[in-house]
């Protein structure tokens, strides 16, 4: 009877190590978008054998928590049952080798160790063993949505289509649109980041409605192809562009690559359309392949024939003039007054009032953890921790410079995914840093050589720049280096699969 107890208690430990285990690989295997490469190299980056359970114990922060998606419950009972089928077949073996009877297996506890033990050293073989025998099933169920969105938004006529992509400001840009759109029409808008082909095809199966008159998708890209994909999709009769820069050159390969990705949605536009482009963006001015089929608007603050004049911040905003006519706005920030500028732009061409757009644009809320202002007490923190690329960051910069208050405090991990421009990125990064903050925070070890030099370079003192190896620690550490009248920068959050 002991024994039976003692195998049952190892099986019971097993199986509680086995969840923490699997339940984290897939956390690290969605932030990888699913794809086995990435996932590979996470794993074989020198991350944590035992992140699983160290991270359980310590508590850690987790920024992307899992989202249990049906495709990730489709994947715990695959990996559920080849665990207990591989788990099953050890158990024979022992039996076999040893030469008794299957069932006295269950009086010998140590069999469990033996059993169980390989089963937690193969977890992520097992998991993406799941996977491949899970994609005949995923590809035949993604084909099936595929269609039936492509169905019912080709059955909606007369619905008005509005494309939005860039390396940054798309979100922001996808917001203000719809909130000054609003004023006019009946607006859908794809939710959060779901600016996949997938996340795309959810909203039209799951939000669009016959009232709806214009809908607002966002496209992300991650490798050549991407938005062509959602565009072939939803055929857009106007596409913004909101910016290109070195975003995700380890998919893309190059930066070409990245310009000629985001220049799809143009591309796809018809005759009759309007492209709205960002003129301020090195990336696009720099694009030599712009189309010239349809109509194009080029906007900016600096460059354009669609330029915001007289710009000016305040602790209560901005405000600009646009064509003779002004505006005031909520929101800080060159970013945030080109993003302004292109949903002007579009609402201008589908019929809105000068005053409508005036009255949506004072309305215009901050999005979160985009240049997000905010009070903790007597400090004030600007979050930006969505933003992940060096021209917003340093447009970023600036609203810190130039904000009213005490100290600058900047907290950042660097940037990610620019390949051979990751450490100049980063250094210049610190070097600005040093210009327009007091205090300079590193979280992680990722960049933390390339931004300490850039910042020590760049003139700001070695007792002023505080290196830490988590968010969790540089949150405590603020505790007791905020002062009353202190300005935080927050500046980019990096996912879990980064340390």
């Amino acid at each position: 009877m002991l024994s039976y107890l003692l195998f049952l208690l190892l099986a019971l430990t097993g199986a509680i190590l086995q969840f923490f285990t699997l339940r984290y690989e897939l956390r690290m295997f969605q932030q990888n978008s699913y794809r086995v490469e990435r996932f590979l190299r996470w794993y074989l980056g020198g991350r944590n054998f035992f992140g699983a359970t160290l991270s359980f114990f310590k508590r850690e922060i987790v920024k992307l928590p899992l989202v249990y998606t049906a495709r990730v419950k489709r994947l715990i009972v695959s990996d559920l049952l080849l665990t207990y089928l591989l788990c099953g077949l050890l158990l024979y073996m022992i039996s076999w080798v040893e030469g008794y009877d299957f069932v006295s297996v269950f009086t010998r506890p140590w069999t469990a160790l033996l059993a169980f033990a390989p089963l937690l050293l193969l977890s992520k073989a097992l998991l993406l063993l799941a996977n491949l025998v899970n994609t005949p099933v995923e590809k035949a169920i993604v084909r099936w949505y595929y269609k039936d969105a492509k169905k019912k938004i080709d059955s909606h006529k007369g619905l008005i289509i509005i494309g939005v992509t860039g390396s940054y400001g798309k979100t922001s840009t996808k917001n203000y649109l719809y909130r000054i759109l609003s004023e006019k029409y009946n607006t859908l808008v794809t939710p959060g980041n779901f600016n996949t082909t997938l996340g795309v095809v959810r909203t039209i199966r799951e939000k669009l409605e016959p009232y709806h008159q214009v809908f607002i998708v966002e496209m992300g890209a991650k490798q050549v192809g991407d938005i062509q994909e959602i565009c072939d999709l939803v055929h857009p009769h106007i596409g913004i562009v909101s910016s290109v820069g070195p975003m995700h050159l380890e998919t893309f390969g190059s930066f070409a690559n990245i310009q000629k990705t985001k220049f799809e949605l143009v591309r796809s536009l018809p005759c009759d359309g309007l492209a709205v482009i960002n003129a301020d963006s090195q990336g696009i001015a720099s694009y030599q392949e712009v189309p010239t089929h349809c109509k194009v608007i080029r906007y900016g603050v600096k460059n354009g024939e669609y330029k915001a004049e007289n710009l000016q911040y305040s602790t209560e905003g901005s405000s600009f003039d646009l064509e003779g006519v002004s505006y005031k706005t909520n929101l800080l920030g060159e970013s945030n007054i080109l993003n302004i500028l292109a949903s002007c732009a579009v609402a201008r061409h589908l019929g809105l009032s000068e005053r409508q757009i005036q009255m949506a644009v004072a309305k215009l809320q901050q999005v979160e953890h985009r240049l997000f202002v905010s009070r903790q007490g007597a400090v004030t923190v600007i979050d930006d921790a969505y933003n992940s690329n060096p021209e917003g960051a340093s447009m970023a910069l600036d609203v810190l410079r130039d904000i009213k208050g005490g100290r600058k405090i900047l907290v950042t991990p660097g940037f990610v995914e620019l390949e051979e421009r990751q450490y100049e990125e980063c250094y210049n990064l610190g070097k600005k840093a040093a210009q327009c903050a007091d205090f300079l925070v590193i979280v992680n070890k990722y960049n933390r050589q390339a931004i300490q030099k850039g910042a020590l370079e760049g003139g700001l003192n070695e007792e002023n720049i505080l290196c830490v190896d988590s968010l969790n620690q540089a949150v405590a550490a603020l505790r007791y280096l905020f002062a009353p009248g202190d300005v935080v920068l927050y500046e980019n959050d990096l996912p879990d699969t980064f340390k």
